[in-house]
């Protein structure tokens, strides 16, 4: 399986390496030990422009003093902030709650988008319907993202992860292992949807489009370095918004570095701004009020987490009261409004 992954997956040939170019001022051997925001991301199309922001020198800009971490696994980037040896990552809402309810104190500041499509459960030529998976070989990373949208369907059909054979892979395994015949369907997201795909007869059976607001994208601080360096977390946050205003008026350019990151062509890459909706400053403070469905980031959080314990992927229920922080976004749309 690692012979196929490495010569297949179109994001393994990039090692987990930061990819700054030397090592920032004041770093320690604890994230938390130093003004350094040392902060992860990994392939999803909704947080490749953190490459564009160190590229373009937009973190010096906006004085942020950013040490960007670049992680093949999405699953080692999430363990890696929960061990403290990351100020802040790129993850989803649910792959925050789980942390949470485990132990860990972290602290969302911004949402960076929503899926509304590039996580895919992809099947085989022959399976047709959510009731054709019934006793298939499903593979998707184990309890993050896609391992969501896949119990989501299921519980739509009426069906539960015991009516299917599960195969727990790190998504760019999933993806090779179901090209290579070895599963009948699989849970990724962009750009391993691209690899699945080249399986021939595959198809995409439901997305997360079919579950509006069920996946959404953050910017995840460890709660510790908020505290102790709110400036870097402002710093941060701004460069986030500036570089959406790089990218919109550089388009170019701006795409021909993020396919690169992806590993997939420029006329790839545009094929999933469809499937993520990214998130203007209106967007991040609407989507914090207090809403009776998943465009209200609260109401998302709660049902969030009550599915988890159902589905067994957490054991307790987490006290998610100060899993929002908003005073990085306000301070930012006060400063916009200055200007």
């Amino acid at each position: 399986m690692v012979l196929v992954v490495s010569c297949s997956n179109p994001a393994s040939q990039i090692p987990t390496t930061g990819t700054s170019p030397s090592t920032p001022r004041n770093a320690g051997t604890n994230a938390t030990d130093a003004a350094t925001v040392t902060l992860g991301f990994s392939a999803w199309p909704g947080w490749f422009p953190w490459q564009v922001a160190q590229e373009a020198q937009i973190f010096e800009q906006t004085q942020a003093n950013v040490d960007l971490k670049w992680f093949d696994g999405y699953l080692e980037s999430i363990s890696t902030l929960t061990a403290g040896q990351l100020s802040a990552n790129s993850q989803t809402l649910n792959d925050t709650i789980g942390p949470i309810a485990a132990g860990a104190d972290l602290v969302i500041v911004l949402t960076n988008d929503n899926s509304a499509g590039n996580d895919q459960i992809i099947v085989r030529e022959g399976i047709n319907s959510v009731a054709d998976l019934k006793g298939k070989k499903v593979a998707a990373e184990e309890g993050v993202v896609d391992h969501y949208l896949l119990l989501l369907g299921l519980q739509q059909a009426g069906l539960s992860q015991k009516d299917i054979e599960f195969v727990p892979l790190e998504t760019g395994q999933a993806a090779a292992a179901f090209v290579a015949g070895q599963v009948d369907a699989v849970g990724v997201f962009a750009p391993f949807t691209t690899q699945a795909l080249q399986r021939s007869g595959s198809k995409v059976l439901f997305t997360s489009k079919d579950f509006p607001g069920a996946i959404s994208d953050h910017l995840v601080f460890n709660r510790q370095f908020v505290n102790e360096h709110p400036d870097q977390v402002q710093a941060v946050v701004d460069s986030w918004f500036a570089t959406l205003d790089y990218i919109q008026a550089n388009e170019e350019q701006a795409t021909a570095i993020m396919a690169q990151r992806a590993g997939v062509s420029v006329a790839e890459y545009k094929e999933y701004a469809a499937g993520t909706r990214i998130f203007t400053l209106e967007d991040n403070l609407k989507a914090l009020e207090p809403g009776e469905d998943n465009t209200s980031l609260p109401y998302s959080a709660a049902k969030i987490s009550d599915f988890l314990l159902e589905t067994g992927l957490i054991s307790t229920q987490p006290d998610l009261s100060q899993l929002f922080d908003d005073r990085f976004l306000k301070a930012h749309a006060a400063k916009a409004k200055q200007s």
